[in-house]
């Protein structure tokens, strides 16, 4: 596959001037079905059918965008393996936005205008897709629609935006809540926030004040960093910020490097409060780089820290959906094509990054299949809408619907046992230091 050609950076209003010259009067008309002026689906051939996807494959959040793609692609290369869906293969089209605004735009127009892929799909973060969607909603004629992405952040999930976007994980919403739930059982009531200091950081701690509203209580104390932050900065005034305000428990909303530069930072500095993490962070990430700086500094970084998931541990083999991606996982050993490829991330073999795709990757094939032989946009949409109780083998059926744009609403909790991510079976001793 060779790398494609990235438009140059457009303003607001060249996007709308970029939109408009490609829709001729036929085309406003026919969009709306989904069909293309020679009669056929965007992104549909008799041989293979085309999804879009811009996420972070370089840089310091290579390891959100890489092991999200690998996990997806390990199902689709089974599919394609047994001949695909309908008798078409499925192929990904995969761009790198770095994990930022402006790449994420111009990606999103580069894979509906030029690439013609039938839909979008696994994007990564929320200060990428949040600037995306205002793109994505103007394709609302050509029923091009985003399938599953790696945030749970709230404006995909509202209005106006609602429409075209099926959200398969839980939200930031839902992870936060039920943290500030499980601390406040435990006895924590000075509730601290470290985050990143963009929409998806300002996005958890809105999660973190409305559990602890539900309680008369409020947020004790912030601290930020700003994204692209790297593992070795220090966060001495963000950690000292906290513990000067008598945090009980910090809530962090970020990604594996600057979250775990916080960890890091935090018990160099001897202080062993509690710290939590949602699943965007990328948890094995984040754990290999405190395994590799305690093994240097004869130092244990994973005491007390928690994380929150959306899929289950991809250690239960008790469930038939974890086994099925162990193994294509094994089989496959999806890579990333060479033009991604950043050489600082070795592919993980497994984690909950790569678990999240393949669920990902499970309900669009099922959609894809109920569109018949002959799919259209509107009709992956309704066949995504008429999914009801489907069950993924991970213990917890999907049900999307017209009024429902979110499948899963399962949160799960998550410790470091013997260098391993482990369920939380024991709060009290999870939390101790």
């Amino acid at each position: 596959m060779k790398r494609r050609t990235v438009l140059k950076v457009l303003s607001a209003a060249a996007v709308g001037g970029v939109l408009g010259r490609n829709r001729s009067a036929w085309g406003q008309a026919a969009a709306r079905s989904g069909i293309d002026a020679r009669g056929a689906s965007p992104g549909v051939s008799t041989k293979d059918i085309r999804i879009g996807m811009s996420a972070a494959f370089k840089g310091p959040s290579a390891g959100l965008g890489v092991e999200l793609y690998r996990g997806a692609l390990a199902y689709y290369s089974e599919i394609n393996q047994r001949g695909g869906v309908h008798g078409r293969a499925i192929s990904v089209v995969a761009l790198d936005d770095g994990y930022e605004p402006t790449p994420c735009i111009k990606n999103t127009i580069e894979l509906v205008e030029k690439e013609q892929v039938f839909f979008l799909s696994n994007y990564v973060g929320t200060p990428t897709l949040t600037r995306a969607l205002p793109v994505i909603k103007r394709y609302a004629d050509r029923q091009v629609i985003l399938v599953g992405n790696f945030t749970g952040a709230q404006p995909q999930r509202e209005e106006p935006y609602l429409e075209q976007v099926f959200n398969i994980r839980a939200s930031y919403r839902q992870e936060m809540v039920a943290l500030v739930e499980r601390f406040w059982q435990t006895g924590v009531r000075r509730f601290g926030v470290y985050y990143q200091i963009d929409a998806y950081g300002r996005s958890g701690t809105d999660g973190v004040a409305r559990g602890l509203a539900h309680r008369g209580m409020r947020i004790a104390a912030e601290a930020t960093y700003i994204r692209g932050a790297k593992f070795e900065d220090d966060m001495t005034p963000a950690v000292q910020a906290l513990r000067e305000a008598g945090v009980e428990a910090v809530l962090c909303t970020g990604a594996y490097q600057g979250c775990g530069a916080f960890v890091r930072t935090a018990r160099d500095l001897g202080w062993t409060v509690p710290i939590s993490n949602v699943s965007f962070v990328g948890s094995e990430a984040m754990l290999h780089l405190l395994l590799k700086h305690g093994q240097a500094t004869a130092r244990d970084y994973t005491q007390a820290l928690v994380n929150s998931q959306v899929v289950p541990s991809y250690d239960d083999v008790s469930l038939p959906g974890v086994v099925e991606y162990r193994a294509l996982m094994e089989k496959h050993n999806p890579q990333i094509p060479d033009y991604l490829r950043d050489a600082k991330h070795a592919p993980e073999q497994l984690s909950f990054r790569s678990l999240e795709g393949f669920v990902n990757a499970r309900v669009i094939v099922e959609g894809l299949r109920r569109a018949g032989p002959n799919p259209t946009r509107a009709g992956f949409r309704q066949a995504l809408e008429s999914l009801r109780s489907f069950d993924l083998g991970i213990g917890a059926p999907l049900t999307f619907g017209p009024e429902r744009h979110q499948g899963l609403d399962n949160v799960y909790f998550t410790r470091v046992v013997n260098a391993r991510w482990a369920p939380i079976t024991d709060w009290a001793a999870a939390v101790k230091a």
